[in-house]
Parts: structure tokens; C-alpha cells; sequence
């Protein structure tokens, strides 16, 4: 079963990925997690090793920047995409993402439809 955990301090943030991603959930057995700070999404990620990881930049306890870069660089678990979603879009912010090993990074707001084909392009699931 392959997993993806999303990881954002704001709720609102979390219920509009959870939905994005339930169409992948009921037809893929896609297990959705979700984290509401840096300190526990890094828990979730040693315990559960998900395939894709979305990380909130600006979380407490720790940033997705932090998490991204022990996830990374620390821990060195390669075969985790991780996109990083924040609402700061300036390209010193974008190349901080990439610098600490993300994948990729989505300003917010964002498009539903895209992160949904993304996902899907990630997990290897099929397009319709």
C-alpha cells in the first residue's frame, strides 16, 4: 500500500488536501496521513515511509525546510518525494527548498486539479 502523508499547522490546508487525494485513497488503497507540525510529520516519516510527503514550510516546532533536510540529507531516505508547499514564492525561497533536497515546491495557493495530477504522476498511478 503506498503511502502520503500531508503535513500543514493550518486545518484548512489539511481538509482541502485530504480532499484533493480521497479520489486516490478510495480507488488506489492510497493510505492518507497527516501531521500538524514538523516534529510529527518527521516521527511519521521514520515510522511510515511514505511514497510522497507534502510539508507545510512554515509549520511549528519545525519547518518543512528542517524536516525536509533531516529527511534528506540526515536520515539520507532518498526514495521519498517530497513537494513543499508554502505561500512564499520568491525564487530565494524556492531555491532554499531544493537547496535541502526537496523535490519539488508548489506556492499557495494551488491548483487542486494539478496537485492531484502530480500525485498521481508520483505514485504511478494511472491517468485517465
Amino acid at each position: 500500500m503506498k503511502k502520503v502523508l500531508i503535513a500543514d499547522d493550518e486545518p484548512n490546508i489539511l481538509i482541502l488536501m485530504e480532499q484533493i487525494l480521497e479520489e486516490l485513497e478510495e480507488e488506489n488503497e492510497i493510505l492518507i496521513l497527516t501531521a500538524r507540525n514538523g516534529t510529527e510529520a518527521l516521527e511519521i516519516i521514520q515510522k511510515e515511509q511514505p511514497d510522497l510527503v507534502f510539508l507545510d514550510v512554515m509549520m511549528p516546532q519545525m519547518s518543512g525546510l528542517e524536516v525536509c533536510e533531516q529527511v534528506k540529507q540526515t536520515l539520507k531516505i532518498a526514495d521519498i518525494y517530497i513537494i513543499l508547499l508554502t505561500a512564499r514564492g520568491q525564487a530565494f525561497d524556492r531555491d532554499n527548498g531544493i537547496a535541502v533536497g526537496a523535490d519539488l515546491y508548489i506556492t499557495k495557493p494551488f491548483r487542486p486539479k494539478e496537485v492531484l495530477k502530480k500525485s498521481k504522476e508520483i505514485l504511478g498511478i494511472n491517468q485517465v
